[in-house]
């Protein structure tokens, strides 16, 4: 499977498959609180192309809709792990998580500054449409 820097293996069928087995053992609605990736973004020249959370997040949503609509699991909401980068729990700011850029460093140097990333664009349009249009067609 393919993996994230840090090695954390990217499988958005195995989102579904989890699904899928905990609907059919406990026969309760799901929601997903937190899902999402940690990339080394880079920010360049205000802003930050991040095509591999696109990619990840187009995947696993895709297999939610599914298992929503083939395997019957009832999906009461899905949430994105973070809006905005935050330190690691290897207290780090290197693997950004968030679809907004936060202009700090792992010693704790920058600005602060936030700057939206591609991503956040895209998934403003996805939330538009409730999740339907996944395309990554936005200008940037």
């Amino acid at each position: 499977m393919k993996a994230n820097a840090w090695g954390w293996q990217i499988d958005p069928v195995g989102l579904r498959v989890a699904l899928k087995a905990l609907y059919e053992r406990y026969h309760k609605p799901l929601f997903i609180v937190e899902n999402g990736i940690g990339i080394d973004d880079r920010l360049e020249n205000g802003k930050v192309y991040d095509d591999e959370r696109i990619a990840y997040y187009q995947g696993h949503i895709r297999n939610v809709t599914d298992a929503i609509d083939y395997d019957g699991v009832e999906v009461l909401g899905y949430l994105a792990w973070s809006p905005i980068d935050f330190l690691s729990s290897h207290k780090e700011m290197r693997k950004r998580y968030g679809f907004v850029y936060i202009d700090r460093n792992d010693d704790g140097t920058g600005s602060l500054e936030r700057f939206p990333k591609k991503s956040y664009y895209w998934y403003k349009k996805v939330i538009a449409s409730d999740g339907t249009d996944l395309e990554d067609d936005i200008e940037y």
